[in-house]
């Protein structure tokens, strides 16, 4: 499967910059996602890709052919693209057999009858929705109408597929379910697919790579663990999850692996170790980013171990969650986000100790 380029591409309304000078590289048979919130410019890269927008500046490759380059006036219709998209909508219509909308891509093109039956067929039982072929559309469920969706896409054999919030309009349980099933079958196809989502939790579960983008800019690519576990600013550590942001004081620093770097760290009364993706000098400012998974609570009056630091609190708030609770744990004029089994969780109003590793601790520019 070809590899997808983006070369210094952006995309302007009036003022208002919707992405921004943009460098992506879609490796051949990755599944790669455009994660941020709304209106960070994810979607507006994705039709630019397919062709369906325009961009103002710089260059788009698929499989080393270039489809669109601002500077030359070259743009490629997106029939001529070879590529297969799925939009939130599904857009499936409701006027068609499940067949014939999977049809559909086929007949437009002028495949011979014989043939689109053999496609379909086998495009339907790839999402196994075979049996639905002479099932009118509006008869099918949301999850249904998703497989339908996505075997159009795939049944002219495209280059790449795209995917804009597929999951969307699904219930949670359904969400999680078809977005595993979505992702086995691109593994088995090994399809190059650019997909967007909101989701951090399903771009989390389904990308071989994460794009955080951010007010029409890429602030970090990675794997998804990269990006939770060794975010490269505040924007990006704050949009997965809750993390505690804590501002600290560098005291020493030195190598330690992995092209990482342990820190010396020092804040309102307490100190201890971090690790950080770049040398600081003595004296910077930078905020500790601790996941809420990776504070433990002890007692109240419990001695910290070797590679730990705490703080001494006194638990004010939990939430139960199922099999987890959320404690929220005031120490020393800061307020920690803890999870724990439910099971496990000290009661509210307890004196508690929040512990934490020095290799579960990253630093950011403050």
């Amino acid at each position: 499967m070809p590899n997808v380029t983006l070369h210094s591409v952006g995309r302007h309304f009036a003022d208002l910059k919707a992405v921004d000078n943009i460098d992506l590289a879609v490796a051949d048979g990755e599944f790669m996602t455009l994660l941020g919130p709304s209106g960070c410019g994810k979607t507006t890269t994705l039709r630019m890709v397919a062709g369906l927008e325009h961009n103002d500046t710089g260059r788009i490759a698929i499989g080393g052919r270039p489809v669109s380059d601002a500077a030359t006036g070259l743009f490629v219709p997106p029939e001529q693209r070879k590529l297969g998209m799925v939009f939130q909508s599904y857009a499936i219509w409701p006027h068609m057999t499940v067949f014939d909308n999977v049809a559909y891509p086929l007949s437009v093109r002028r495949v011979a009858r014989r043939e689109i039956g053999q496609r379909v067929t086998a495009a339907l039982r790839l999402v196994e929705m075979e049996h639905y072929a002479d099932r009118p559309a509006p008869a099918l469920s949301g999850g249904q109408q998703q497989r339908v969706a996505i075997a159009r896409a795939l049944v002219f054999e495209p280059e790449v597929l795209l995917l804009d919030e597929p999951l969307s309009n699904l219930d949670a349980r359904l969400r999680t379910a078809m977005g595993e099933e979505f992702r086995a079958l691109q593994r088995r196809l090994g399809i190059t697919t650019l997909y967007v989502t909101h989701d951090q939790e399903e771009a989390m579960a389904l990308s071989d790579r994460v794009v955080v983008m951010q007010r029409g800019r890429i602030h970090q690519i990675g794997t998804p663990e990269q990006v939770y576990r060794r975010p490269v600013s505040r924007d990006v550590a704050a949009f997965f999850g809750t993390p505690n942001l804590i501002e600290a004081t560098v005291t020493a620093s030195r190598p330690d692996g992995n092209d990482e770097h342990m820190l010396s760290v020092r804040g309102a009364n307490w100190q201890g170790q971090c690790r950080a993706a770049a040398a600081f000098g003595e004296g910077d400012q930078v905020l500790v980013v601790i996941r809420p998974e990776d504070a433990t609570l002890a007692a109240g009056d419990a001695v910290l171990a070797d590679g730990q630091f705490g703080w001494r609190g006194r638990i004010v708030d939990g939430v139960f969650r199922g099999p987890r609770r959320s404690l929220a744990v005031q120490a020393d004029g800061l307020r920690f986000r803890v999870e724990c089994p439910a099971m496990q969780a000290m009661p509210t109003g307890d004196m508690a100790m929040v512990v934490v590793d020095s290799h579960n601790a990253w630093a950011i520019h403050a």
